[in-house]
């Protein structure tokens, strides 16, 4: 076997290894249609909607209420995600891709968390 072919099988490995990742990531997070999310906001007062995305992304766009902070700055040690335990936090960005990530960040600390299918791009065709 070649160093081309060692080099080829392990770039598929890696491939393959976060695409069956993303997709048990996927399967393990709760998630809305952004129409869902909408009906959701206007029935039940115990649930907070984050956005995860950069704030140059918030500045142009955002759900009204929605609470903010980045995909980076989500782990054990933000207090500010303490003041959302025990209610259902639905996760968004752009497009659906890093709230998947963040949703799945929040559960394995402890919270309830749900994802936005499309994010801001499915928000604002609703």
């Amino acid at each position: 076997m070649t160093t081309g072919q060692i080099f080829l099988y392990a770039l598929i490995a890696l491939v393959l290894f976060y695409v069956v990742r993303k997709y048990l990531q996927i399967k393990s997070v709760r998630s809305y249609s952004a129409r869902e999310v909408a009906d959701k906001i206007k029935k039940d007062r115990n649930l907070v909607l984050l956005d995860v995305r950069t704030a140059q992304e918030r500045n142009r766009d955002k759900i009204k209420g929605s609470f903010h902070i980045p995909l980076y700055e989500i782990n054990a040690e933000n207090n500010e995600l303490k003041k959302f335990k025990g209610k259902e936090i639905i996760c968004y960005c752009q497009t659906g891709n890093r709230s998947i990530s963040a949703a799945a960040k929040l559960k394995k600390l402890g919270f309830d968390a749900a994802n936005m299918r499309g994010g801001m791009m499915r928000w604002n065709s609703r």
